[in-house]
């Protein structure tokens, strides 16, 4: 066999190793990202609250009530768009958006009248997560507390 066809046998024979190998390489490497998921922490009940009135109004796709959630001049950081601000503007960015949440946090911390709280999410509770957020928080004059921003952004690189 001439040289130049032996070459390219040789590398028509690799190809198939080359590919399983990127393969293994793959799923080793999302194995290792559900590994190192980020242990969760249990929240004080009012801010728990935050969690589960926004991924219960996430789940029934209800952009009004997810949008009371929000100070009245909160804002969403959404990764890929524009910052929105405002009860009325984030109601009509959220509008028809929605489906399986489920969010879960890493730290938290409050001091006097704000605070905040770290998490992921994903589709369902016990999944691996799919994103991470960031949610900063200001109480209100009530005494709840109210998201003043939202920002999130996926875990798989773009």
């Amino acid at each position: 066999m001439p040289p130049e066809r032996l070459r390219v046998s040789c590398r028509a024979a690799l190809l198939p190793v080359a590919l399983v190998g990127g393969v293994a390489a793959s799923v080793l490497t999302a194995t290792a990202a559900v590994a190192e998921q980020q242990a969760t922490v249990t929240l004080p009940a009012p801010l728990a609250r935050v969690l589960s009135d926004y991924e219960r109004a996430w789940q029934n796709k209800d952009a009004a009530a997810l949008a009371e959630l929000f100070a009245e001049d909160g804002f969403v950081l959404s990764s890929g768009a524009q910052p929105v601000r405002g009860r009325r503007d984030i109601e009509r960015h959220y509008r028809g958006a929605g489906g399986p949440l489920a969010l879960r946090a890493f730290a938290y911390a409050t001091e006097g009248s704000v605070g905040y709280i770290i998490g992921g999410f994903a589709r369902r509770r016990g999944e691996p997560d799919i994103g991470k957020f960031t949610l900063t928080l200001r109480k209100g004059t009530d005494g709840r507390w109210l998201i003043m921003s939202d920002m999130d952004n996926g875990n798989t690189p773009r």
